[in-house]
């Protein structure tokens, strides 16, 4: 027998809101949290807004012990643990006693680069001949599985804990990696999420690339808009977002609040073929990955209210449309509603899935569809496939019972999983 999975906690720290209630709020009345940056604009960056969580009002001391907060500089690592915890403390679990860890707790917590300003301090210091000031916690700082190993610590953890690392596709593929783990009957529960640094240095080389939008320096919130005609690239964002995925049986044991069900997905790779490339998706594997997450989650294309795209804000949005009507073999009015939260806080990079998979299922809990920001007006290359309904510009009530999130990724690689509302059949 397969176990059934369940979320049971959330935590979030996102450019537009920190906390569940925070966050959904901001996402029901579409509230940016995307900023003009003063430091940007004195490095001569062309894109000088970004989304980045406002964590001064935060105290870190509820996350952190004295010693750890000593030196810390890793913004990511610093995102990742609030959301962690706060998606732990929210599942009502507790942390496992000094002596043994809790076997049936793991982590799967991704990130795409650490702790790099901690490592251009240690660079420095190791540079001038002084190694001793690069300081003794910058490899625990800067390890891609510093933020897992940090969360795994904190809680307890003694199943597996590990970082993986997908780009864009990072959040939703832990995700569907701690599904796995535990529908396998290997744990009963997963803190699962994703997290990403904000500044200079991560967010540098796409400015480089010039994918960035450079002419709203001056109104920063209209800038990130996805299905839109005026859209001039993606609005650089960073934060975390984190999930605990449980066992059914585990949840029902302990009469522990299931926010959704999990009901499965798929991760897979163009190969960078077929027109796919280190920075463009090959259409045939993404409406692969969508097939084969329906396929997964054992429902029919039909069976989808509402779609929680990727949709960056790039010329490649009318591109993964007509891939998901393709997919769906849905299109027109039939087509089922669809949203990007990007619009409200940017992509936040390896961050994004974790992030718009929190999004997603408060969705769910609170039966509403989250309206699309910055798309009055709509890409023509969509508007010929779906019918404008189907893209809200507010929010409003719905009583959906089955959601998909996709998250697509440098690299040529595809996640995608499907969302339930939960039932006991």
């Amino acid at each position: 027998m397969e176990n059934r999975v369940v979320i049971t906690g959330l935590g979030v720290c996102a450019p537009n809101g920190i906390g569940l209630e925070e966050f959904g709020k901001a996402l029901a009345k579409g509230k940016s949290g995307i900023r003009f940056h003063q430091e940007l604009k004195e490095l001569n960056f062309s894109c000088q807004i970004a989304g980045r969580p406002d964590i001064e009002s935060v105290d870190l001391n509820n996350y952190f012990t004295n010693l750890q907060l000593r030196g810390l500089e890793a913004s990511g690592l610093i995102y990742g643990v609030i959301s962690g915890k706060d998606a732990w403390e929210d599942a009502g679990l507790h942390v496992a006693g000094d002596n043994e860890p809790d076997w049936e707790n793991g982590v799967i917590f991704g990130t795409g680069m650490l702790g790099v300003d901690r490592f251009r301090n240690a660079i420095y210091a190791v540079d001038s001949g002084n190694v001793r000031r690069s300081g003794s916690t910058t490899v625990i700082q800067t390890m891609a599985s510093g933020i897992s190993a940090f969360l795994g610590g904190m809680l307890g953890c003694g199943n597996q804990v590990t970082t993986n690392s997908s780009a864009c596709s990072t959040g939703t593929e832990a995700l569907l990696m701690g599904y796995e783990h535990i529908k396998s009957g290997k744990a009963k529960r997963m803190l699962v999420g994703s997290c990403s640094d904000s500044g200079p240095y991560i967010w540098g080389g796409f400015d480089a690339m010039r994918i960035l939008p450079r002419n709203y320096n001056d109104n920063p919130e209209s800038a990130s808009r996805p299905m839109s005609a005026s859209a001039t690239g993606f609005v650089p964002g960073s934060g975390a977002g984190a999930l605990v995925l449980e066992s059914l049986e585990s949840a029902l044991e302990r009469n522990a609040s299931i926010y959704a069900e999990v009901l499965g997905g798929e991760v897979n790779s163009g190969g960078q073929r077929g027109g796919g490339s280190m920075t463009a998706p090959n259409s045939i594997a993404v409406q692969h990955c969508i097939s084969k997450a329906i396929q997964n989650a054992d429902v029919s294309a039909n069976d989808i209210d509402v779609i929680n795209g990727h949709l960056t804000a790039t010329t490649k949005d009318p591109v993964e449309i007509t891939n998901w009507t393709k997919a769906l073999k849905r299109d027109g009015k039939n087509f089922p509603y669809i949203n990007s939260f990007k619009g409200m806080f940017g992509h936040c990079l390896a961050a994004a899935g974790s992030i718009e998979c929190v999004g997603t299922i408060l969705q769910l809990k609170h039966q509403q569809v989250f309206g699309n920001v910055n798309c009055d007006d709509i890409h023509p290359e969509i508007a010929k496939v779906i019918d404008e309904s189907r893209i809200p510009r507010k929010t409003f009530q719905h009583k959906s019972k089955i959601i998909a999130k996709a998250s697509f990724g440098f690299g040529d690689v595809n996640a995608c999983v499907i969302f339930r509302q939960y039932s006991k059949n």
